[in-house]
This record gives structure tokens, C-alpha cells and sequence, in this order.
């Protein structure tokens, strides 16, 4: 099933012993079938939040306020039965730990029968032919073998390819795959980037990549939202971020691509300062302690969201500054 994704003015906080943490504000994004959208930001700044409240997997001390719609639903309004049957056979999500994905006592292929509970048109025999399938797909050879196989006996790397083989079990119409690369080697990494970009160019529904790493972005995405904590701070196609960033964040965010080196540093270039704290956050530019081309109005003022073309977007008052 496919159908188009869209967040709204969309705010999300913890409720702590400590205060309220707004980790996410005022977010907005939509992705259309077909589409692969990277959603790319340091530690910290609300990559995981964002497609935790897509999934609808917030924990329950989580407040949101705004609006996600798929296909014209608003998710938040839907009662948990209904949000089961979503995640189960609309919304799938592939985390970042292959480790600990799986129930480690029961094999992969008992596992990967249960993933498919909602197929009650298909037997257990036909339900494990799908498996077999799924699994060569995605890569993995004797696929019988390794269905009788349990998680600890595969690779971080193969855990992580079945990972996906169970997402796309599902049919999603929206695949999340939050940091896929993230606990994988090298050698590892590059094979799931292969894995995701021969996927999409034969699944319609949408791909929401997170990811820190620059490259991983580059190489799967159509259109890109760069955060920074807790917003949307830049939106656009690939080419456009990659090489017209206009946000300041951006700019330094790429600055210090390691992958832009092709010498031998002592050091890799870092952004100075930290993150603000999100129990209270700045009431002007989020981004200004950090900011080198920050002046007066970013102290106190929330920038505007400046439309840059039809695709291209920056929240900064210095992109409306000559």
C-alpha cells in the first residue's frame, strides 16, 4: 500500500523529573510514493523522535502536539488497535542495532512467520516460501539454511539485511530506516547501501533514511531535511544541499564531511559549541551560540522559513540578509 506522508507544525516533549524536554518543534516534512527523503543532523537533535512519533512508537511520557497524516489520517487520533494494524501492515521500521532486533531463542524463520501475522490468507508453508524469497532478495544465499539459523549465529551485517527482509515482509507503504549502517563495519556498511539503493528501484512506497553520515545520504536520497535541535532548519533535493546549503548549520555540517579530505588531518574539523538545552530552548535561532554569521535579530527572534525555490527551503534570517 502506498499512499503520502506529511508532518505539520509538529512538536514532540518528554515529560522528565527534570522539566519538559521539547525534543522535537514545529517540524514539518511530507514524502510521496516512491520517494527516498534523508533526514540527516548531529546526536541529538531529533532524528530518532521524528520517525519514532511516524511509527507511532513514542514511549508514553511523549506529548505531541501538531499533526502526522498518512494517507489523510491523522496517526495521533488513532486508538491502539488501529495503530497496531498500521504498524503491522503500512508503516515498517528498521533500527539501528541489528543486535538486538531479534528474540535470540527463536530462529530467524519462526521469527519472520510471526512478522507476517496479519497475511491470514497465506499458510505456514506458503508464509516461510515468502521468507525464502525475501531472504534471497535481500542477499542472503541458502536462505532454508539460514531460517533454521538463530541470531547469533549471523553476522551484524546478515542480521541487519534480514531486518529489512522482515520490514519488506510487511508491504509497507513507508519503509523508516533509522540509522541502518550505524553498528555495521566498513566493508558492512557499503553492502547495505548497496542493498537499499537496488531496493528502491523497485519499491513504490516511501524510504525515510536517518542518518548522520553525509554519504549514506548522498547516495540513497532524492530530497533531504537537515535538523538541528529539534527542527527543521533545511529542506531540499540532494543536489541542492549538497552543493547550494544556504543554512549556516548546513554549511558547517558539510565542512566537516570527513569524506571532503582526501589528505592526511591530524584532526578532523569539528562545529564549535553544543547543543542548547532543550528543557529550555533559545527564543531566537536555535542554531545562533554556534553560528559565525549570526547578528542581532538571531539572538532574540525565531527566524523566519525562507523559501529559496520550489523544492528549497532554510529557517535563517541571514539567508534574507545581502
Amino acid at each position: 500500500m502506498t499512499g503520502a506522508l506529511a508532518a505539520h507544525d509538529l512538536s514532540v516533549r518528554y515529560e522528565t523529573q527534570h522539566g519538559a524536554v521539547h525534543a522535537l518543534r514545529h517540524v514539518d516534512i511530507e514524502a510521496h510514493p516512491g520517494e527516498v527523503i534523508g533526514i540527516v543532523g548531529e546526536s541529538g537533535c531529533g532524528k530518532s523522535t521524528l520517525v519514532t512519533a511516524m511509527a507511532n512508537l513514542l514511549p508514553p511520557n511523549a506529548r505531541i502536539d501538531g499533526c502526522i497524516s498518512w494517507n489523510g489520517v491523522d496517526l495521533a487520533k488513532l486508538d491502539a488497535h488501529r495503530q497496531r494494524l498500521l504498524r503491522g501492515d503500512e508503516i515498517a521500521l528498521v533500527s539501528q542495532d541489528p543486535m538486538t532486533a531479534f528474540n535470540p531463542v527463536l530462529t530467524i524463520g519462526d521469527q519472520l512467520v510471526d512478522f507476517q501475522h496479519h497475511r491470514r490468507d497465506l499458510g505456514r508453508a506458503q508464509k516461510r516460501a515468502r521468507i525464502a524469497a525475501m531472504l534471497g532478495r535481500v542477499g542472503i544465499s541458502d536462505a532454508e539454511r539460514r531460517m533454521r539459523s538463530y541470531p547469533h549465529e549471523l553476522s551484524g551485517g546478515m542480521r541487519q539485511r534480514v531486518a529489512i527482509a522482515a520490514a519488506l515482509l510487511t508491504d509497507p507503504g513507508l519503509l523508516i530506516a533509522d540509522e541502518p549502517t550505524t553498528a555495521l563495519d566498513v566493508t558492512m556498511e557499503a553492502q547495505i547501501i548497496h542493498l537499499l539503493r537496488e531496493l528502491r528501484r523497485e519499491y513504490n512506497g516511501i524510504i525515510i533514511v536517518v542518518s548522520h553520515h553525509l554519504g549514506v545520504i548522498a547516495e540513497l536520497c532524492d530530497r533531504v531535511y537537515v535538523m538541528y535541535a529539534g527542527e527543521v532548519v533545511e529542506g531540499g533535493e540532494v543536489d541542492a544541499i549538497f552543493h547550494d546549503a544556504r543554512h549556516p548549520y548546513t554549511q558547517a555540517l558539510l565542512a566537516c564531511d570527513p569524506a571532503r579530505f582526501h589528505e592526511r588531518l591530524d584532526r578532523l574539523p569539528t562545529i564549535p559549541g553544543s547543543l542548547p538545552n532543550l528543557t529550555q530552548p533559545p527564543s531566537g535561532c536555535v542554531y545562533a551560540p554556534r553560528c559565525d554569521r549570526a547578528f542581532a535579530p538571531c539572538n532574540t527572534i525565531a527566524p523566519p522559513l525562507v523559501k529559496l525555490s520550489a523544492s528549497h527551503i532554510a529557517r535563517c534570517h541571514a539567508v534574507t540578509t545581502p
